[in-house]
């Protein structure tokens, strides 16, 4: 390995992209320690994010490459450029402009990229709008809850001043759009995908953290507990080493697995020579969707517990009691939340997958380059075939993803870890992680095997 990585520094024009890549996140991490001007820093180390707003705060965080409780200048992280991108994607299939956009090519693409920016800079304001509103200024004075306003910067009755609201949702802005901006450098002269390699410094960023939590005397024993519970021992250690590797090993087999399905090509013949005939494969990946079903099932499901908390405060009684009841139904580890999240995932991967993925398009390409499946007719009832076929693939990828997206939920409850740690052994980070590190050596690899070098994984 050490000598694989001597042979990509000794290349100029790749150790110049992987430098600048490094340079540029160097710079996000740094911006991602810069605080906001209005927020008294004294109060952030101790403030706590419980319940309700705070706890959606956290989980966006998450993907979202930014750490929203610290209220920084980067505190909106990537997530409104995403957004932004999501919504693009979806309109793609489903409004005829945006549709005949993509079929022009590189000048569709970059009318919709061109798009796409607006949207991100319209999605920062009402995002840092809202967490200006129901984050800084949400909890009174002195009291836990988020980072607390400096009094300078506040008028009678504890609201910050107008004038230091709209600077600060400039302030946000503009830190979403130099993230987009260094995203789109990565992209250009650097190597891997810049959005996704932010992401994923992200959430790397969080595991030393994460791990000294873990190993903290204070909550770690280093004896034989026997799986007491309430106490983490050398036991527990050795389990959670053994389910991280596990899971790891079970990401990487289902985000590179594929079902190839064999192609026969036609022969045609050119003066004297025959061409066509081979035998090939289309490769049909497992899991089609990615992450977005995570992404939007565990998005979407803060939003009733949240609802009904925020109710609760409105009534009182036996109709407070109810409420109250429904939302702990929603706090992310009771079993009706867990059913939930399972149910939105498998419904999101065949969304995801149907807009994604056009078996229709699909065999009409094949029966224009002469390809053809051996055993149905091009047409009509290749398209057919392609759909039954992504269908039965589509339900393992998720029944994988429903897997992987509670794992960290049922190590928390059962073996006492901090959610903060559990949430590296699945979820949402995990399979970003995995997916951009796959994505980066394949980068890589492909600028060594055009010099006649090895790939890394080789």
């Amino acid at each position: 390995m050490w000598e694989k990585l001597r042979i990509v520094m000794t290349i100029p024009e790749l150790r110049n992209k992987v430098l600048l890549t490094l340079l540029l996140l160097g710079v996000y991490r740094v911006g991602y320690q810069v605080p906001l001007p209005v927020v008294d820093q004294s109060y952030v180390g101790s403030s706590t994010a419980g319940g309700g707003f705070g706890d959606w705060i956290e989980k966006v965080s998450m993907f979202a490459a930014s750490e929203l409780s610290k209220a920084t200048i980067f505190g909106l992280g990537i997530m409104p450029y995403i957004s932004a991108s999501i919504i693009f994607q979806l309109l793609g299939s489903v409004w005829a402009p945006i549709e005949e956009l993509k079929k022009e090519g590189e000048a569709g693409r970059k009318k919709i990229n061109e798009y796409t920016r607006y949207l991100t800079v319209a999605l920062c304001f009402v995002q840092s709008w809202i967490y200006v509103k129901y984050w800084l200024m949400a909890v009174p004075q002195g009291s836990n809850g988020p980072p607390r306003v400096d009094d300078a910067f506040l008028v009678d009755g504890g609201n910050m001043t107008f004038f230091w609201q709209i600077a600060t949702v400039l302030t946000m802005t503009c830190g979403t759009v130099f993230l987009m901006w260094l995203g789109e450098q990565i992209d250009e002269h650097g190597v891997g995908n810049g959005i996704s390699l932010l992401i994923m410094a992200g959430i790397v960023a969080q595991m030393p953290g994460a791990l000294y939590k873990l190993l903290n005397p204070e909550n770690m024993e280093y004896e034989l507990t026997g799986f007491t519970k309430g106490a983490m021992g050398i036991e527990t250690l050795v389990v959670l080493a053994f389910l991280f590797v596990a899971v790891v090993v079970g990401v990487v087999f289902i985000t590179l697995g594929q079902r190839q399905i064999a192609t026969q090509s036609a022969k045609h013949v050119r003066g004297r020579r025959v061409y066509g005939g081979t035998r090939n494969y289309l490769p049909l990946r497992i899991n089609q969707a990615g992450v977005m079903p995570i992404i939007f099932a565990s998005s979407l499901l803060m939003l009733p517990g949240l609802a009904f908390r925020m109710m609760a405060t409105w009534f009182s009684g036996s109709t407070s009691s109810v409420l109250h009841w429904l939302s702990t139904m929603f706090d992310g580890s009771s079993f009706i939340y867990n059913m939930c999240y399972i149910a939105m995932i498998y419904f999101f991967c065949f969304f995801w997958t149907a807009i994604t993925f056009n078996p229709k398009e699909m065999a009409e390409n094949l029966k224009d380059y002469g390809t053809f499946i051996p055993g149905y007719r091009p047409g009509k009832r290749t398209a057919d075939y392609l759909e039954k076929v992504m269908v039965r693939i589509t339900y393992v990828g998720a029944g994988f993803l429903a897997l992987v997206a509670i794992v960290p939920t049922v190590i928390s409850s059962s073996l006492g870890v901090d959610v903060s740690v559990a949430s590296f052994y699945g979820g949402t980070g995990l399979l970003i992680a995995v997916s951009v590190a796959f994505d980066l050596v394949q980068k890589i690899d492909s600028h060594l095997v055009m010099r006649n070098y090895k790939g890394l994984l080789e």
